[in-house]
């Protein structure tokens, strides 16, 4: 949720970010009226149980004629302080409503527009140049024998694999390398539940224009996360954490599931796009004007891990129609895929400013021991997509496929996956 203080003191400003997003800026006049009809019932509805308390005492005193009067007027005043906590909820309603239709603010220097407005902010490496017909990575794990997708649809459908032999040890080295690169750098390795309570799922944005996309298990009234930034947000939910050692860092190792309502064409082969996969992802609790600086951290992280598989990426700075609601800027890491000679997204990074904390009740004390909201940011460190843009950049004519310097150690140092 964004800051009341800001709606109330520059509307102006949440309408840009709306209209930058793409969304509609009358949710933010919505919201105005809804938080002002909110306080006004509630101001009524104090007001009235107040009267009605002094009343009582009033009552408590009298005797006679007097008494049955106070009776009476206690009697009208109960019925009415019922019609204003009525009034209350119904407008708390409203405003709980209107208050999540409000996606996070921008920051300044987001792109405007929607999904193909991104702005470049750096290439790194060259993409690789063949003296043959570059293979997919379908073609290229399907004969090396790395994962298994028509097994994987006869078992659980479309879009599911099994990895398999090498592919799984790939996987299980690319994941550890990100593991012990976080560690590292300091943040604790967690490895979460999978299965979170709505109050998370919603706390963290996710329930709002993506749901479709996530899995839920309604006898239970639980849901499948499609990332660990769900759980590890709500890790410290209606907490008051400590920030007085600075930032604090979690990396949750999981299995992660999407739905991936919609998605079609190219990506829903092989394992590029598929309803499940394993994920090292970074999840950082900070005070609000560290936020920024986190932010780079995570990317730099990221770039790392990038330079590690020996893969040509970009940085974009994502358009603001292409933000989540809770994203008030994020980058993606794209890597360059030779068999459709463009990039693609690997990873990326989220500052989400005060956004879910608000929602979750996550707060920190100040200098002076006032309670005041963290901000939250998340990045994706490793994933099994990645695979995908190891084997069609270090594919060779012969259809084997050099392994990065960094993951031979889980391979038994071995330097090439060669077809049987």
């Amino acid at each position: 949720m964004i800051d009341l203080k800001v709606l109330r003191e520059d509307p102006d400003r949440v309408r840009a970010s709306q209209r930058a997003r793409g969304e509609p800026e009358d949710a933010v006049d919505t919201l105005i009226g809804a938080d002002e009809r909110r306080r006004k019932a509630v101001a009524a509805a104090d007001s009235l149980r107040a009267e009605q308390k002094a009343l009582g005492k009033q009552v408590g005193r009298a005797r006679g004629e007097q008494r049955d009067e106070l009776l009476a007027q206690a009697k009208q005043l109960a019925a009415d302080v019922k019609a204003a906590e009525a009034e209350q909820a119904s407008a708390e309603q409203a405003f709980h409503d209107a208050y999540r239709a409000v996606s996070n603010l921008i920051v300044d220097g987001v792109p405007a527009g929607g999904e193909d407005d991104y702005v470049v902010l750096k290439q790194v490496g060259t993409p690789p140049e063949f003296d043959f017909d570059p293979r997919d990575h379908v073609e290229l794990g399907t004969s090396l024998r790395l994962f298994d997708t028509e097994r994987g649809a006869k078992v659980s459908g479309a879009r599911f694999n099994f990895l398999t032999g090498l592919g799984a040890q790939l996987s299980l080295g690319l994941l550890q390398l990100a593991a012990s690169r976080a560690i590292a750098s300091g943040f604790t390795l967690m490895i979460p539940p999978v299965l979170v309570r709505p109050e998370i799922m919603e706390g963290t944005g996710f329930l709002g224009a993506h749901a479709a996309e996530v899995y839920r298990l309604r006898d239970d009234d639980l849901y499948l996360v499609g990332t660990s930034e769900v759980p590890l947000a709500g890790y410290h939910s209606d907490e008051i954490i400590d920030l007085s050692g600075g930032s604090l860092r979690y990396a949750g190792w999981s299995s992660c599931f999407r739905r991936e309502a919609g998605s079609y064409g190219k990506d829903t082969r092989g394992i590029f796009r598929v309803h499940q996969f394993d994920k090292v992802e970074m999840f950082v609790y900070c005070r609000p004007e560290d936020a920024a600086a986190e932010h780079d951290r995570l990317l730099a992280w990221e770039e790392q891990m990038l330079a590690a598989i020996e893969v040509p990426y970009r940085v974009i700075d994502v358009a603001a129609g292409d933000l989540g609601s809770s994203a008030a800027r994020k980058f993606d890491c794209e890597a360059w895929l030779p068999s459709q000679r463009t990039y693609r997204e690997l990873t990326s990074t989220s500052n989400c400013t005060t956004f879910q904390a608000r929602r979750l009740g996550i707060r920190y004390r100040d200098g002076e021991g006032r309670p005041q909201t963290a901000a939250t940011l998340n990045g994706t460190l490793a994933t099994t997509r990645w695979i995908v843009a190891i084997l069609e950049n270090h594919q060779q004519a012969d259809g084997s496929v050099r392994v990065p310097t960094a993951l031979q150690p889980a391979l038994g140092d071995l330097p090439l996956l060669s077809p049987a």
